[in-house]
């Protein structure tokens, strides 16, 4: 039995720029050999690290021509106290996408919908977005709304 490699973890830097005009989206270009390394012009599961954030998970995504850019949110920014046009320090590792514990939570509500088979058939980008987005929810009554609303989706998933 082989055993699985170990995480890949990749370190760089960055300026932060604003990606659209007019709103408050922010983004670090992944330097090209990075994007190399991560071997793929598609999106990328990460856990990130900006100058010693605690960690959050995301994807980098793909912006053109085999290159990609981490989105920072706002609750990062306010930790660490950086601003469009600071450089800074970026730490990622990239999250297996075939490993994804569920949420006791989800998990519940998908085994009693008879869900769980078809949520755990979707893309692993797709699973790992919707786990993110659920686990993002501030409140317990909106946490709640996600999980059905990602138990509806994997339900919907029947006829296709």
């Amino acid at each position: 039995m082989n055993p699985k490699p170990a995480p890949q973890q990749l370190t760089f830097q960055s300026r932060l720029e604003r990606i659209a005009s007019g709103a408050e989206y922010y983004a670090l270009s992944v330097p090209a050999q990075i994007s190399r390394i991560l071997g793929t012009a598609g999106p990328v599961p990460v856990a990130a690290q900006v100058n010693d954030s605690t960690p959050f998970q995301l994807s980098l995504f793909p912006i053109g021509g085999g290159r990609h850019y981490l989105r920072v949110k706002a609750s990062v920014r306010n930790e660490v106290k950086i601003k469009e046009g600071d450089r800074v320090r970026v730490e990622i590792t990239v999250v297996d996408r075939d490993s994804l514990a569920l949420p006791e939570d989800l998990l519940i509500a998908l085994r009693v919908a008879g869900a769980e088979e078809r949520f755990m058939a979707l893309s692993p980008g797709k699973r790992h977005y919707t786990v993110r987005w659920i686990d993002e929810a501030a409140r317990p009554e909106t946490r709640a709304k996600r999980i059905q609303t990602a138990v509806d989706a994997a339900r919907a998933e029947r006829g296709k």
